[in-house]
């Protein structure tokens, strides 16, 4: 595994073999949310309902990573079920946003081509014997603005006054966090290539 050293200099502490701890149970929480969220959106519709579910998905999110580091909890598992959660809410809502016609195809085709991009590199790192990298700061930015772009959205749907303040502010969300998305997307391919440079030259 990639260690990588923080702001100050020293190596991060490696994630533990640990399944049963208070953050992995509310990744799982916000796992099981996911079909939930999208039969809201494209069942009934019922949009303040799907933003409630989005509200307590990013207010989970965020209490298991202090959680981890409050409790010493960190795991490899959770490693892997954050941003596996994060990735799912933003594909479903993605998906179901195009079929409402909520947003535009050639945005959903941008970000799904990012997320086939690091998942191919993601396969050719651990064929170099490596797992993943951790996840960047731009990547955390990114997915931040996403999940604040979705409900705002839903909000702009219809001729309220409420939706035509939400209007601009979901799409400046929507831009930024779609820019940030590709951008990590692009750092993270950056990060393997330099790698496999490296483990090419040692051999």
């Amino acid at each position: 595994m990639t260690v990588r050293a923080d702001e100050s200099g020293s190596a991060p502490a490696e994630p533990g073999d640990q399944i049963w701890t208070i953050p992995n149970l509310l990744s799982v929480l916000r796992l099981l949310g996911v079909p939930l969220f999208l039969w809201l959106l494209l069942g009934p519709q019922a949009d303040g309902w799907a933003i409630v579910v989005l509200a307590v998905s990013a207010a989970t999110d965020w209490a298991d990573g202090k959680l981890a580091r409050l409790l010493g909890q960190t795991s490899k598992l959770g490693t892997i079920l954050d941003p596996a959660a994060d990735r799912l809410y933003i594909l479903s809502t993605l998906i179901a946003f195009l079929i409402r016609g909520i947003v535009p195809w050639w945005l959903v085709a941008i970000l799904l081509l990012r997320d086939a991009m690091t998942g191919t590199a993601l396969l050719v790192l651990r064929r170099y014997g490596y797992e993943a990298l951790q996840v960047h700061y731009l990547g955390k930015a990114a997915t931040f603005c996403l999940l604040y772009a979705f409900p705002l959205l839903l909000l702009a749907q219809g001729d309220s006054a409420v939706a035509h303040v939400a209007l601009p502010i979901a799409y400046a969300f929507m831009i930024w966090g779609g820019a940030l998305y590709v951008w990590a997307g692009i750092v993270y391919v950056m990060q393997v290539f330099a790698l496999v440079q490296k483990e090419r030259a040692t051999v």
